[in-house]
């Protein structure tokens, strides 16, 4: 059996809209699956926003709810033994600290800022969410009329800009072999 099976952990992307955290996080369950006996489960920022915290606004309270939230389902998963993946913006230091603080009591962090430039983010925006910002239409959005807060200690930094992202999800199970969550492959 590959990797620990009696300890949970979590990976918590955290990044601009478009900035690669769901597609790297997607990719990253279905390779930590076919590597580890432990349950994976992905916690999307969007699909939260849907179902488990659909009444919350964009405001910076209502952000670090929602945010909390994803921290308290990530910790009952590594708690249990399992893998959780989280891909929420998570604009604010404070609160991923605390979410970190959360995880921690039961298993392991590794917090992974996808560190594409905002210009990035923007040209891959199909939904038109930054010309929207921008335009005003809509308020509150991170990079644009709301900050983002780059982190003081991530495990991982990741520029996505010209990488495909398998080369993205292998620098993630690189850093966790690394940090002895996930053993090399053969």
């Amino acid at each position: 059996m590959i990797g620990n099976p009696y300890r949970g952990f979590t990976i918590f992307f955290t990044g601009f809209s478009g900035s690669g955290k769901s597609t790297t996080g997607n990719l990253l369950v279905k390779t930590l699956e076919d590597r580890l006996s432990q349950p994976v489960t992905m916690l999307d920022g969007d699909e939260i926003r849907q179902h488990l915290s659909a009444e919350l606004g964009f405001s910076q309270r209502d952000r670090n709810m929602n945010v909390r939230r994803i921290g308290y389902v990530a910790s009952l998963i590594t708690k249990h033994g399992g893998i959780a993946i989280c891909a929420p913006i998570a604009p604010y230091r404070e609160t991923r600290r605390e979410v970190r603080e959360m995880v921690e009591k039961y298993g392991g962090f590794i917090e992974v800022h996808m560190a594409t430039p905002l210009e990035e983010c923007e040209r891959r925006d199909v939904k038109g969410l930054y010309a929207k910002a921008r335009s005003g239409e809509i308020i509150q959005f991170t990079g644009i009329s709301d900050p983002y807060e780059v982190p003081n200690k991530a495990e991982l930094s990741i520029d996505t800009s010209g990488i495909a992202p398998e080369k993205s999800c292998e620098m993630v199970v690189d850093k966790l072999t690394q940090l002895g969550y996930v053993k090399k492959s053969d």
